[in-house]
């Protein structure tokens, strides 16, 4: 057979393979130059925060001889070093997507004819015009047209559709000139696999110009920032103008009292200061230095790490609900996600054909055999049809449960349901004396038994099978006239609602009887509906995305709720091509289906939804999804999609289920309001410290809190606090609150308030403990006031641990919820147990001396005074602003 298909074809000659290398290039695929991780991590250090924390470093690097405070300096280093070194690793790992597809057409050989010679050549030395021969099994190696032969394709490398394509020469197709149709009779795009039959192809586009190239181009391209980064950009810069305007503050009013309140404001003693050369240059680098330390104390030198930690201690709980990040950023943006981007088949539907129903020719309809009249001609020919015009066979998987092997969706569909009445008809002894398997062109399959009834039994399209069909059976076995044109009818309109339809027959060749028809339908996942709902009352626009054609699509998208109110467009692929982006993004609010879609629809629709500054999802299995997927804002892959796919996506959904995706985006949300919590309460804590600091001195107390109690302190806030907050349960509610915007700060209205009035609060608790003589008679007298700054020390812990308590929930009950957080409560537990043991075991290192047991009771009592400080400050902020405040 390959004799006859490949004659009168010669191929290129050796002249025309150098000119055609020459214009065209060779087979192979650009691949961008990869960043080493150690560059990658390098341009990770200029990330926000990041820049804030070096500069912090920096400053104590500088001063770290002179105050021996190497404690701080090692635990920022460290923070910046973990923070980088996640995210680079992340980022690096992310780029295997662009790789992997830049590696799927190298390294195979193919069969090639050139000067009239067969040969076996590499895929990448492959030119435009040369012939190649392929057969099942053989990887397709460039974008080509099928000359000569027949063959079926595996598309769902492309596409991510398990459906086979059948593909076969169009002598009336011009050659493309600038990229194949994926669609086309007569395409094979490169990077398919042939699976049944054999062909000889002409190769029209290679390299770079193939579809694969393209799409390696699209995935090679920068994406936007994500909302986190942004979000982060900003508060980097408000924490370094807070920084900056204390440091400054601080400084003035150390030199103020260095120079005109120790000098009882004597213009004489003022100015013999100023000009003692040595005073004054040892009081300004003094001030300085105390600037310094404050713009160090006020960088919270833990929010790098404690993203991390929050993105991934979430990251296992989400893939209990089968939702496994690859990309922990892209969870948080699934959580400001305000419009998505749905494929139909597999996400809201099964993606599996199931039997709808069965018509008869009198116009009954059954769900299934089993509601049929039990042991009736109808049943019994359809049982018969189903086990033996088919090319599945039964089997019982280890659940149990019948499945079906082998054969197309269809026949197993059919033995699937004809499977429930198996037991029906035991003692039936068919033999197939003939069988017709299924062929696309023909579109039926059929089949001759020894049955006397059912001799010749047929099933396929009812365009090829209704102009024979004269009657119709009924379950007693006789025949009655068919009325066509009324049946058709009934037919067309399950087609229009989105179900395939096929014909079962009996009779012969020339003279059919209908048994019934048979419609089959991908049907809509029972979560879909809720789904939507859901996303619907989260503010998420869902636009479903398909290939369908578009009456299916209205359909299914009308029954699980996407259409409906002021979201009532259907459009198709060709309507998205006459219309303009402008156009296309006013229209956007009301489009809920696109039909008949194409790859490049995709990436369209997406970078117009972020040209109206939208947060953008995208679900996607397919190669040629893999650019759409990265250019999203989150890109959601499906488990059962192709690997380059899942490379290319933010959030692998391993059921391929809407409500998983549901469940994503309150998991971003519950996220962000995390990182919202820890952001409170550090700059709570590191305003409370910089206040301490800036006024000890001014009321005898040079450094009420020590190098090392302060790097405590950071252990506390930080890492432990990081940890306790990513244990926070995100909550139902969160699904009824509007998507932040993209570029939201992070500190809103409720966050500042409540970190200046719990930050002053603190402080005033703290300097009252240590200035009131009624507080000091409560403490023995000991060298350098060392029980009462001991008890500062435990109050200013304590204090701490409450305001966890307190940054944790945005409602007037502290305790809300706090059941379902135990790793919370355990590290609080264990908080306050050290730092009771530091208090007897520190000594000098700590700056702590053991208490008697009334003087520990007398450093915690002050610090439950954050509790009724908080009720006030909560109750007092709904006032001022809403119900509705909070994170």
């Amino acid at each position: 057979m390959r004799g006859n298909i490949t004659q009168n074809f010669d191929g290129l000659t050796k002249e025309q393979v150098s000119f055609s290398r020459e214009k065209h290039g060779k087979n192979i695929i650009s691949q961008k130059k990869r960043k080493s991780f150690f560059r990658q991590f390098v341009s990770n250090l200029g990330d926000p925060i990041i820049r804030v924390l070096l500069f912090a470093l920096f400053l104590n690097i500088l001063f770290l001889f002179r105050d021996g405070d190497i404690y701080e300096t090692v635990g920022i280093g460290i923070s910046v070093f973990l923070a980088t070194f996640i995210s680079t690793a992340s980022e690096y790992s992310s780029e295997s997507a662009f790789r992997r597809l830049g590696e799927e057409n190298s390294g195979s050989n193919i069969r090639c004819k050139r000067d009239g010679k067969m040969l076996e050549i590499s895929s990448e030395e492959l030119v435009v015009g040369d012939i190649i021969f392929l057969g099942a099994g053989e990887r397709i190696p460039a974008d080509s047209v099928l000359i000569s032969g027949k063959m079926g394709l595996d598309m769902s490398s492309m596409t991510g559709e398990s459906r086979e394509a059948k593909k076969e020469p169009d002598p009336r197709a011009s050659s493309p000139s600038l990229s194949i149709d994926p669609g086309a009779k007569n395409s094979l795009p490169g990077g398919c696999t042939v699976i049944s039959g054999e062909g000889m192809a002409r190769v029209c586009f290679v390299g770079d110009n193939t579809l694969l190239g393209g799409i390696v181009e699209e995935i090679g391209m920068d994406t936007r920032e994500s909302p986190l980064r942004i979000r982060l950009t900003g508060l980097a810069k408000v924490i370094s103008r807070l920084g900056y305007i204390a440091a400054i503050l601080v400084s003035l009013a150390y030199l103020a009292n260095c120079f005109f309140l120790d000098s009882g404001m004597n213009r004489s003693i003022i100015m013999m200061k100023l000009f003692d050369m040595h005073y004054l240059f040892e009081k300004l680098l003094h001030a300085l230095t105390l600037g310094l330390t404050v713009v160090v104390v006020a960088v919270p030198e833990g929010l790098p790490l404690m993203i991390s930690v929050v993105l991934s201690a979430n990251i296992k709980k989400m893939i209990k609900n089968n939702v496994l990040v690859r990309k922990p950023v892209g969870i948080e943006a699934a959580g400001s996600m305000n419009i998505l981007f749905c494929d139909k088949t597999g996400t809201i539907t099964r993606g599996i054909p199931l039997v709808g129903e069965y018509i008869c020719g009198d116009g009954r309809h059954f769900p299934s055999l089993s509601d049929m009249k039990k042991g009736g001609e109808i049943q019994r020919a359809l049982w018969i049809s189903a086990f033996y015009n088919t090319s599945s066979s039964l089997t019982v998987g280890n659940d149990k449960k019948d499945s079906a092997l082998g054969g197309n969706m269809t026949d197993k569909a059919l033995l699937i349901d004809a499977a429930k009445i198996k037991n029906d008809f035991p003692n039936e002894d068919i033999k197939i004396i003939e069988k017709t398997p299924f062929d696309s062109d023909k579109k039926y399959s059929s089949l001759r038994t020894n049955d006397k009834k059912n001799s010749f039994l047929i099933k396929g399209a009812p365009e090829k099978l209704i102009c024979d069909v004269e009657n119709y059976l009924l379950d007693d076995g006789s025949e009655r006239p068919l009325d066509k044109p009324n049946f058709l009818r009934t037919i067309n309109e399950k087609t229009k609602e989105g179900a395939r339809v096929l014909l079962i027959c009996r009779g012969n060749e020339r003279k059919l009887t209908l048994i019934a028809a048979v419609c089959l339908s991908d049907k809509m996942r029972k979560e879909s509906p809720s789904s939507v709902k859901k996303l619907h009352e989260a503010g998420i626009h869902v636009v479903m995305v398909t290939g369908d054609n578009i009456e299916t699509a209205r359909s299914i998208a009308a029954e699980c709720g996407i259409i409906g109110g002021s979201v009532d467009l259907c459009l198709t692929s060709s309507d998205l091509a006459e219309m303009g982006d402008e156009r296309l993004s006013s229209l956007l609010p009301r489009i809920g289906v696109i039909a008949r879609a194409l790859p490049s629809d995709k990436s369209r629709l997406v970078r117009v939804a972020q040209e109206r500054e939208m947060v953008v999802g995208m679900t996607g299995d397919g190669i040629n999804d893999a650019p759409a997927l990265r250019r999203a804002d989150v890109g959601f892959s499906m488990g059962s999609g192709t690997q380059v796919a899942k490379d290319a996506g933010d959030i692998i959904i391993l059921d391929n289920d809407l409500s998983s995706i549901a469940k994503a985006v309150l998991y971003g949300r519950g996220i962000f309001k995390n990182i919202r919590k820890f952001i409170t309460l550090q700059l709570t804590m590191n305003l409370s410290a910089v206040g301490i600091s800036m006024i000890g001195p001014f009321i005898g107390f040079d450094a009420p809190v020590t190098v090392v109690q302060m790097l405590w302190i950071n252990i506390i806030m930080d890492t432990l606090g990081g940890i306790a907050f990513a244990g926070e349960h995100a909550r139902d509610e969160f699904m009824r609150e509007a998507p932040k915007r993209r570029d939201e700060p992070i500190l809103n209205k409720y966050m500042i308030w409540h970190i200046l009035t719990m930050g002053i609060f603190t402080i005033l608790l703290c300097l009252s403990f240590l200035k009131a003589p009624e507080i000091s008679r409560l403490f023995r007298s000991g060298e350098g006031n060392i029980y009462l700054l001991t008890g500062f020390f435990v109050l200013f812990i304590f204090a701490s641990v409450f305001n966890c308590f307190s940054a944790r929930v945005d409602t007037i009950s502290l305790f809300s919820g706090l059941g379902k957080n135990k790793v919370f409560i355990a590290i609080m537990i264990l908080i306050a147990f050290i730092q009771i043991l530091f208090v007897y075991l520190g000594g000098t290192v700590l700056r702590t001396a053991p208490l008697l047991p009334m003087e520990l009771a007398y450093s915690i009592a002050p610090a439950l005074l954050i509790f009724p400080a908080d009720f006030a400050e909560k109750l007092i902020l709904r006032g001022l602003f809403s119900k509705k405040s909070g994170y």
